[in-house]
């Protein structure tokens, strides 16, 4: 893989720009594809978003400054660009966000690229119940594997805080399968 530090003065230069931006994109386009789709839960949307994301970097990779690294900050544009969208779409069907997440997941039963099980399903369940920093944080760190640190940068919060955010979405998840069952 290209060095991140080169990518990024690629990106900058005007003559080498468009094919390190093929490269970003094919290197980051899975990871932040499934990011999302945790996030928004349908796949046209999450194509949506994913476009999205990656024409706000391109336009914007100027102004990336390097405090963190560049798919710290892709999936902070991305994560950006996942809660405007479901807030938008809250919005125009005059619900709230806890009803529209509540709705997708209903959803996911007829959504052709979910095919998840049962169990993934009341997984999901249990994930939307939660407050929305606590579903970030636990779908980065328990499905996307991510070190605090990462998270905090992505999310710009202390890491005691992400690990109280996280333990606390473990155990109402927790609490909530096994009322399930």
């Amino acid at each position: 893989m290209l060095d991140e530090e080169v990518l990024i003065v690629q990106l900058k230069d005007p003559q080498t720009r468009e094919a390190s931006y093929r490269t970003l994109i094919s290197t980051h386009k899975e990871r932040l594809y499934w990011h999302i789709r945790k996030i928004v839960l349908n796949h046209e949307d999450t194509d949506d978003i994913l476009q999205n994301t990656f024409i706000k970097v391109f336009k914007h990779i100027d102004t990336f400054k390097g405090d963190s690294k560049l798919y710290s900050w892709m999936y902070r544009i991305a994560t950006n660009e996942s809660l405007s969208f479901l807030n938008k779409k809250a919005k125009q069907m005059k619900t709230d966000l806890s009803d529209l997440q509540e709705q997708r997941v209903q959803n996911l039963k007829a959504d052709v690229y979910f095919d998840g099980d049962e169990i993934q399903l009341k997984l999901q369940e249990a994930i939307i119940s939660l407050p929305q920093k606590q579903q970030l944080v636990f779908n980065m760190r328990y499905f996307d594997d991510m070190k605090y640190e990462e998270i905090s940068d992505i999310l710009d919060t202390s890491v005691g805080a992400l690990k109280a955010s996280y333990h606390h979405a473990r155990k109402k998840i927790e609490l909530q399968l096994m009322n399930k069952e």
